[in-house]
């Protein structure tokens, strides 16, 4: 990055999208649509489903027609790479969100505000004083790793199919964390359990068995789907507190729209904006 950039566009986007493959599950078309509706904005939202190969060609069809947006899977990292970082976004190395400011790419991150205000709205105890597991070690868990540091977490695990990128992620962040060498290993003597993974998007497959958390351990699946996930069933049916990433997906779209128009929609708006979609599948922040 060669200068940190504001947190605001300068310009309102004349457009918005959110860029994923796939991304037809996205409920952010719903969800930020209710919202231009509410505040009489006059941008529509999209989902454009991008291949990574064409990934730079689409953005720069998107910045000839001033367009804002989203970022998900598996695109945070990549348009990272490209854009114009704001300080959180180059600190987390993932963008979620995004804007072209006289045709220049700006990449911000909102995903650790929405990290942040779920794990504090589903724990009990202060995070700080917690042991941590995060399960993945992508752009999704990058923002998480950044949040639990914000909120004071000194203890964390970290499982990944690969290992050695979850001792880079950490080596990165130089967040206090250690690589466990399995989901089971890592969610051992945890009290909070973060599924930062897509598994569970879409189907009933889960990260953990419910079997390996700890009595009393809090579970958030970044995840979210109708009906919630059925990790997320099991571990409430098992007595855990367990949210699915629905809030999560609320808080970071609110702070982007922000971002791109300077003003917090409602979340009520947000909220049934996001549940009016149909379908099973939604997807992850």
């Amino acid at each position: 990055m060669d200068r940190p950039v504001a947190t605001r566009a300068q310009h309102a986007p004349l457009h918005l999208a959110i860029l994923g493959h796939p991304v037809a599950h996205s409920r952010s078309p719903d969800m930020h649509n209710a919202a231009l509706s509410y505040l009489g904005l006059a941008p529509r939202y999209e989902a454009i489903d991008v291949l990574p190969h064409e990934l730079d060609r689409v953005l720069a069809q998107l910045a000839a027609r001033q367009t804002g947006g989203n970022v998900t899977i598996p695109h945070k990292e990549a348009v990272a790479n490209i854009a114009s970082r704001t300080e959180l976004a180059e600190r987390v190395g993932a963008v979620n969100t995004f804007w072209h400011d006289n045709g220049r790419l700006i990449g911000h991150n909102t995903d650790v505000a929405g990290a942040s205000a779920t794990i504090h709205a589903l724990c009990e105890a202060p995070v700080d004083a917690m042991r941590c597991a995060v399960l993945g070690a992508g752009g999704a868990a990058a923002a998480v790793l950044v949040a639990l540091e914000d909120l004071g977490c000194t203890d964390i695990s970290i499982s990944s199919r690969s290992g050695a990128r979850a001792s880079r992620l950490i080596d990165r962040l130089h967040v206090s964390a250690h690589v466990a060498p399995s989901a089971e290993a890592a969610a051992r003597g945890a009290d909070l359990v973060i599924n930062a993974t897509p598994i569970g998007l879409y189907d009933d497959a889960t990260p953990l068995g419910v079997e390996h958390l700890e009595k009393g351990a809090a579970v958030f699946d970044l995840v979210y789907r109708a009906g919630e996930t059925a990790w997320v069933r099991q571990c409430r049916a098992m007595g855990h507190r367990a949210v699915d990433g629905f809030p999560m997906l609320i808080e970071q779209g609110a702070a982007a729209f922000a971002c791109w128009f300077g003003v917090k929609p409602p979340s009520d708006v947000l909220i049934h904006g996001a549940r009016r979609g149909s379908g099973t599948s939604y997807g992850t922040p």
